[in-house]
């Protein structure tokens, strides 16, 4: 189950958890809650309003009070008009309302609620691709950092074992004294920096449980159990889940422009209401019912339509451009993508023939050293380039590896094959 953390993390078992846990992907989920209710709103006017509602009053208005004789059918020949003395009324009404015509203002709001929703649903799928990305880098990293640990602990043990076979010329007296103090100086150095690695993988870690939303716990790596990622075969962006959200919002704000300019045209309702009432200082009731249709139409608005249309159309106009922004930045972060990995091939190839070359020159060095015909200086010169070319070697490998991730999220593509 992704809700319990593995013993050992493997990149694309990261990637899943941190999907499901990271607050970064709730808040996208949220996002899409509130777009999702945007058009429920919308589609509420598409259906007709009817509401209930009670009313009891009292009065000697002589309008109102005839009114109330009347419609409890209390009527007689005798009544004064102009005094038609003192009445009460309780009334029941129900009242259905219904829009058929606006101007086309009602499919508009829902189209742009409803381009608005797909949007925040491609948002959060950029939001997924960047935490993706995120957790892949930093599995790399630390990949890296025990890497670099592993070559700063092998230094350690090598300039270790020189140090005794030191002691050892010392003692015979075929190695100076500072020779001697020059190693002891290398050994420490060494230990040093081996401290400084693990400091780093241990900074590495934390960021890594950060990212999966997780406060505690060990983190320990199953390099060997993680799927490759594959180097993408196309550098097409269309599938870039940012452009796709933005195109959304275009489109939203297309329709955001029909339902501003639909405010010049008349709206037209239809209404019906049935009402029951009756007296209770006097015995008398009475229903009645009214329909109708009614017509709309603004002569002067000072402008206002005016206004609401010239401001739908700059932000739609600014949401083009901003658009078009996003499309060139896509697609250079997707050259600038495939540029680094070339890269890092490359330097990939170099790092693991300097290793090659390096641990070879250190085994000739130590035997050297060991028959007495190489001097300290030179063997600690020896010990230095193998243990960079190490780390070198192991920056390259994770730093390849981070380019691959770059470059499958700068084109669109899920970190593992099994995302898309």
């Amino acid at each position: 189950a992704t809700d319990v953390p593995p013993d050992r993390w493997t990149a694309e078992r990261a990637v899943q958890f941190a999907l499901a846990h990271s607050p970064d992907a709730h808040a996208a989920g949220e996002r899409i809650r509130m777009a999702e209710a945007d058009i429920r709103a919308a589609r509420a006017a598409f259906f007709p309003q009817l509401g209930v509602s009670g009313e009891y009053s009292r009065t000697d208005n002589p309008m109102y009070s005839f009114g109330n004789i009347l419609n409890q059918g209390q009527f007689t020949s005798d009544i004064d008009f102009n005094d038609p003395g003192i009445t009460d009324t309780l009334q029941a009404r129900a009242t259905l309302q219904y829009r058929f015509y606006n101007g086309g203002q009602d499919q508009a709001a829902l189209t742009a609620a409803d381009e608005r929703s797909q949007a925040a649903g491609h948002e959060r799928a950029a939001v997924f691709a960047r935490l993706a990305n995120a957790v892949v880098r930093a599995f790399h990293t630390i990949s890296q950092a025990e890497d670099t640990v592993s070559a700063r602990q092998s230094a350690v043990a090598a300039i270790t074992a020189s140090l005794e076979v030191a002691h050892a010329r010392f003692a015979a007296g075929t190695l100076l004294r500072e020779d001697l103090l020059n190693l002891e100086v290398q050994q420490a150095r060494a230990e040093e920096q081996r401290i400084q690695a693990r400091h780093g993988l241990d900074l590495a870690r934390r960021g890594f449980r950060n990212l999966l939303g997780l406060s505690g716990g060990e983190v320990l790596l199953d390099a060997t159990g993680s799927d490759v990622q594959e180097v993408p075969d196309k550098l097409a962006t269309a599938d870039r889940p940012e452009l796709v959200a933005m195109a959304a919002a275009v489109r939203a704000l297309e329709a955001e422009v029909q339902k501003a300019t639909a405010g010049r045209l008349p709206s037209a309702d239809a209404f019906a209401s049935y009402q029951t009432e009756t007296g209770l200082e006097h015995d008398g009731s009475g229903n009645s019912w009214l329909a109708g249709m009614r017509l709309n139409y603004t002569l002067f608005d000072g402008r206002r339509t005016d206004a609401a249309v010239d401001q739908a159309t700059a932000r739609l106009a600014g949401a083009r451009a901003e658009q078009r922004k996003l499309q060139l930045a896509v697609d250079l972060e997707a050259e600038q993508a495939r540029l680094a990995l070339a890269r890092e091939e490359e330097r990939l190839k170099v790092t693991a023939r300097m290793v090659a070359a390096a641990v070879e020159s250190a085994r000739l060095a130590r035997l050297r050293f060991t028959e007495g015909v190489l001097l300290a200086s030179d063997l600690i010169d020896t010990e230095n380039r193998l243990t960079d070319a190490r780390i070198s070697h192991a920056l390259a490998t994770s730093a390849r590896s981070i380019a691959v991730a770059d470059l499958r999220r700068a084109v669109g593509l899920g970190q593992f094959n099994e995302e898309n």
